[in-house]
């Protein structure tokens, strides 16, 4: 007879797949709102490394229930002997959710270096990668963007690393976790607002519940984040032997790029170069640069002008397009 395998286990192996034993170099930090998803995420990593763990919890200054919920937070970690730290942010204008995803990480970066911890947790699930991958298709997105959420990367501008142990599980099964331990978790009523993206698509898949499944969806987009990571690194491989400093640019600041694998390779590198020359460009910028500069016309982006052309590479003795990347000149004074 095969038991069944129990949630903190299939917690404790989702976990090491993405975090070993021998690269944990500190506790694991928890991102804990008091929602039914990361909840579960502080009971599963409570029992996986008992002692190992801490919590943080974020009030975004947006709703006056916040508080009330980061005090939740905090008496169910404190009944755990979990170390806990909450923390208030001012609302920025903008787009709300952006900003405060945005705000929100920085801290979570700030205090996981403050506290000395080995990796932040999240508790994205199946359900929210089945929504991103839909908004997303919907919307034309790039392989980047249907790679969904990264099980496993860095907080954006820091070293901090960025684990999402719970993408293989449905909704369904966390929210049982919870109920299991006598706990009534909190609602964010934004999550069910339909003037919300997210909320709208989350409403759409319920409705098609009979065909569309939300845990292969999420796989799907695993398997996108897969092919992204090779298209990744051979993007690292054509830097490395494709691109190098162009010494007759203006100062000798440019680079000269042989550009010769497909399309969405090139993007990544046209991306690198822009940054590398102090500019910034998104891939759907660096896309139209490439159609211009394959069409053999000059494409300006992020403060940096290029320009196409044929060359003869001497270390392959073949004609080759060569585009050049340097500083856009002040205007008025390109020649």
């Amino acid at each position: 007879m095969q038991l069944t395998e129990s949630p903190a286990d299939r917690f404790a192996a989702d976990l090491a797949a993405l975090w070993p034993d021998d690269e944990r170099t500190g506790p694991l930090g928890l991102a804990v709102s008091g929602g039914p998803d990361s909840l579960a995420l502080m009971l599963l990593a409570h029992g996986a490394l008992p002692g190992r763990i801490a919590v943080a919890s974020i009030d975004h200054g947006l709703r006056p229930e916040a508080a009330g919920e980061v005090a939740l937070v905090e008496r169910l970690a404190g009944e755990r002997g979990i170390r806990f730290n909450a923390f208030t942010l001012t609302p920025q204008p903008g787009n709300l959710q952006a900003q405060a995803r945005a705000a929100r990480y920085a801290a979570l970066a700030e205090w996981a270096r403050a506290a000395g911890l080995g990796a932040v947790a999240t508790a994205h699930h199946a359900d929210d990668q089945a929504e991103t991958l839909l908004m997303r298709l919907n919307r034309g997105s790039g392989l980047a963007g249907l790679a969904g959420a990264r099980a496993s990367t860095t907080i954006e501008g820091s070293e901090i690393t960025l684990l999402r142990p719970l993408l293989g599980w449905r909704k369904s099964a966390l929210e049982a976790v919870v109920a299991a331990a006598g706990i009534t978790p909190v609602r964010d009523p934004s999550n069910a607002n339909p003037d919300f993206e997210r909320a709208a698509m989350r409403e759409r898949i319920a409705a098609s519940s009979d065909w569309l499944d939300p845990a292969q969806l999420a796989a799907s987009a695993a398997h996108i984040a897969e092919g992204w990571q090779a298209i990744a690194w051979y993007a690292g491989l054509d830097w490395d032997e494709m691109v190098a400093p162009d010494e007759s640019a203006p100062g000798g600041v440019g680079y000269a790029y042989h550009a010769n694998v497909p399309r969405v390779v090139a993007i990544e590198t046209i991306m690198r170069i822009i940054a590398e020359l102090g500019g910034h460009a998104t891939r759907a910028e660096a896309a139209r640069a490439w159609d211009r500069l394959w069409q053999g016309e000059n494409a300006s982006l992020g403060g940096v002008l290029a320009v196409p052309g044929v060359e003869r590479v001497e270390k392959v003795g073949v004609l080759m397009r060569v585009w050049r990347f340097r500083p856009e000149p002040p205007r008025g004074k390109m020649n």
